[in-house]
């Protein structure tokens, strides 16, 4: 990767889901536009923050996609990364904005 890129592959979606209330909510339900976690596999020399194998909040819609060896992965920036889920414990809780 190169500059402040960061190389996402999505995390796979859990299928049905369940609202506070209980109401089940099937995978195929449209919602409105949400963010998605993805698992970071590169990044590029100049991005500070990211480290590979960090999980990452970001808006999938407005991203890049790039087909390598037939696995679908996203190319982000990294100002455009929304927060960080890391195992790092210098910043205490593991999730950090």
């Amino acid at each position: 990767m190169l500059h402040d890129r960061v190389l996402v592959q999505l995390s796979p979606e859990e299928g049905e889901r369940r609202s506070t209330g209980g109401i089940v909510i099937p995978a195929t339900a449209q919602m409105a536009r949400r963010l998605a976690w993805g698992d970071v596999l590169g990044v590029g020399t100049n991005v500070r923050n990211v480290k590979v194998g960090d999980r990452v909040l970001f808006n999938p819609e407005d991203q890049f996609e790039v087909e390598v060896q037939g696995q679908t992965y996203l190319v982000i920036r990294e100002r455009d990364l929304h927060a960080i889920a890391s195992e790092r414990i210098e910043h205490g809780t593991g999730l950090y904005l």
